[in-house]
């Protein structure tokens, strides 16, 4: 009598090589099963395109970008796409399929489509993606849109705000206090001050007074903080991280926040601080960069150069006259304001700038370097307090 051999199971190991590597390696990994099968022709309807692959003689399988007439299934489109990828994938593979579409692909109608959408994961990456293309969007996207922007200002407000808090709420000071909050309990001088009460057979240490620190106070008066955000193309990570810090720090005691963007022209949001996705909203990138004009415009702002930080937010590409930058920095550096170089204001930090120009910057009298924006909030929290 003849039995059927029972189906093995796929190996998980194999088949995530095969993912990876395509269907090339299959005669090596075997076959996908049904579940691994869609995750591929997923994955091919959007690095199937990859031109690197036509050079390379690779082809692949399932959904082809090349589009035939016949019988055929129908075409995939972003929306299937989307659905797709939301059943199959984990959220964080999600959000890196859904920036390679918008980024590395260019697939706009992502965020442009109404019925995309409704469906897409807001994201910072998405954000991007909407402030670059807002300009192609009628009112009805741009309304759908407005709920990406809302989501992912919300997210970072939640996780920026209590930075900030931090950075601006009073330190401990060596000074005694008189007034017991528990917060401020100073355990080592409360022991030191009652050893005498110390009972050996009962190991027991009474406390007859006990001991706090007290807080120092920042003094907040009279402080300006004007940031300067350049919002060429590749600047919309620093525009959301400023419109968002801007909004944090906005309403502090003493301190007086400016927000202008730049590009060649100079637009000064600071009446629209208040509102972070309003402010997004109304931000263009693109076009060239006049950094120049932007500082000269920041140094009209100055009331008080001694408690001023300018904090000028760009990737240091001047497109306009290098020289009377260095000039304006100069000068508000010598009447004792402090102007900040940020090479880059996202939650990463990782900067792509103009060594050259930064040094030179630099030598003007300019702190250089990269910032985050809870620590942004630090510096000036530190400046505020002296």
């Amino acid at each position: 009598m003849t039995t059927t051999p029972e189906p093995t199971t796929p190996d998980t190991g194999l088949e995530r090589w095969r993912l990876i590597l395509g269907a090339a390696a299959e005669r090596h990994t075997g076959p996908l099963g049904q579940g691994h099968a869609a995750q591929d022709a997923a994955l091919d309807w959007l690095y199937g395109r990859d031109p690197d692959l036509a050079r390379r003689g690779v082809r692949r399988s399932g959904t082809s970008t090349c589009r035939t007439g016949g019988d055929g299934p129908s075409p995939v489109t972003a929306i299937d796409w989307l659905d797709d990828i939301h059943r199959l994938f984990p959220k964080e593979t999600i959000e890196r399929l859904e920036r390679d579409a918008v980024e590395r692909y260019g697939i706009q109608e992502i965020v442009t489509d109404p019925a995309v959408l409704e469906r897409v994961e807001p994201s910072p990456t998405l954000l991007r993606a909407v402030l670059r293309t807002k300009h192609l969007m009628n009112p009805q996207v741009l309304r759908l849109a407005r709920r990406i922007v809302a989501s992912v200002v919300k997210e970072l407000l939640a996780k920026l705000q209590p930075e900030v808090r931090r950075a601006f709420h009073g330190t401990r000071s060596r000074k005694p206090s008189r007034v017991p909050l528990a917060r401020d309990f100073d355990f080592r001088q409360t022991v030191r001050a009652n050893l005498a009460h110390y009972q050996p057979a009962e190991r027991r240490l009474l406390i007859e007074r006990a001991h706090f620190h007290s807080r120092t106070q920042r003094h907040l008066t009279r402080w300006q903080l004007i940031l300067l955000v350049d919002q060429s193309g590749s600047m919309a990570g620093s525009v959301i991280h400023s419109a968002v810090t801007a909004a944090c720090l906005w309403g502090l005691p003493g301190l007086k926040t400016h927000l202008v963007a730049f590009d060649s022209n100079v637009v000064d949001l600071t009446s629209e601080v208040s509102d972070p996705v309003e402010l997004l909203m109304r931000v263009q990138l693109g076009g060239g960069t006049d950094i120049a004009r932007a500082v000269q415009y920041g140094a009209d702002l100055v009331e008080n150069p001694r408690r001023t930080i300018v904090a000028l937010i760009t990737d240091f590409y001047e497109g306009g006259d290098s020289y009377r930058l260095l000039r304006t920095v100069r000068g508000l550096v010598q009447q004792g304001s402090t102007v900040l170089g940020l090479a880059a204001l996202d939650e990463d930090a990782n900067p792509d700038y103009d060594r050259e120009l930064a040094g030179r910057l630099a030598e003007a009298g300019a702190h250089i370097g990269a910032m985050t924006p809870g620590r942004l909030a630090e510096f000036v929290a530190e400046r505020l307090g002296r």
